[in-house]
């Protein structure tokens, strides 16, 4: 992993812990940047030993958004960002948001400091966020004459209503972390979201991975879908598998004794 830009910890747990490491910029997203988040979620995706996933940004911010200077430097500015591999439905800008929904465990970005534009995008591929009342939120595309094209078509509807959407979207104001929750950007907020995002993580990692990945998938693939039946069936497939596997007894076990249950990684 590249230590200039993202690090990637795993605990005891299976928590792991991926951290923006471009403080001086306040984490702003140049190539680089994209390149080693895209990296980071592969590898977790490939990891079936994690049960849990936080991200956050070292330093003063969470992400700051794009580094329009870093990529106006550049042969093509910007344009690398729209490439897309053939076999892949999303380019490399939106990759750093949408890979997070290929990571079978659950990911919980932790918000504080600025969080705009890029950097939004990439929490709302979370799973969960944890924002500090104070932390600084936007849409900010509008600034540079954009719109936002990171993803956000996959989650921002799951959260808000199209009226809000548009309102944050065409003025890119700024909202802080109370009134992010408030909107529904955010899940919660907390004075120390990274502790929050962690607790959360380890209490995550104590349940089954089969149910909670399971769960995840479950809702990702029917919370926005109109169709009734295949969900429903989605349902009963999912939970025929968890009946009677190995992680289903030892949390059956746990919950009847009272000791701490002790799971295999998922198959």
């Amino acid at each position: 992993m590249s230590e200039d830009r993202v690090r990637v910890q795993i605990g005891a747990r299976g928590v792991a812990t991926v951290t923006m490491v471009r403080s001086d910029k306040h984490n702003a997203l140049d190539q680089a940047m994209f390149e080693a988040l895209v990296k980071a979620a592969e590898q977790l995706a490939g990891d079936a030993s994690v049960r849990a996933v936080v991200l956050h940004g070292e330093g003063k911010s969470f992400c700051s958004g794009l580094d329009v200077a870093s990529f106006m430097s550049g042969e093509r500015g910007t344009g690398v960002l729209l490439d897309r591999d053939e076999d892949r439905v999303a380019n490399l800008a939106q990759r750093v948001t949408y890979d997070w929904s290929l990571v079978p465990a659950p990911v919980i970005a932790a918000i504080h400091g600025n969080c705009f534009g890029g950097g939004l995008q990439i929490a709302l591929g979370a799973d969960i966020r944890i924002a500090a009342p104070d932390a600084k939120l936007s849409v900010m595309e509008v600034k540079w004459g954009l719109v936002p094209d990171m993803g956000i078509t996959q989650t921002l509807p799951r959260l808000i209503p199209i009226d809000v959407a548009k309102e944050l979207t065409f003025s890119g104001r700024i909202v802080s972390g109370t009134e992010g929750f408030e909107l529904g950007l955010v899940t919660r907020t907390a004075e120390d979201p990274l502790s929050a995002a962690l607790a959360l993580a380890d209490e995550i990692a104590q349940k089954s991975p089969d149910a909670v990945r399971a769960a995840k998938r479950l809702y990702d693939q029917t919370w926005a879908s109109d169709d009734t039946a295949a969900a429903l069936v989605l349902e009963s497939e999912l939970q025929t598998r968890l009946i009677g596997s190995p992680n289903q007894i030892a949390a059956v076990v746990a919950g009847m004794s009272g000791e701490p249950p002790v799971f295999v990684d998922p198959a």
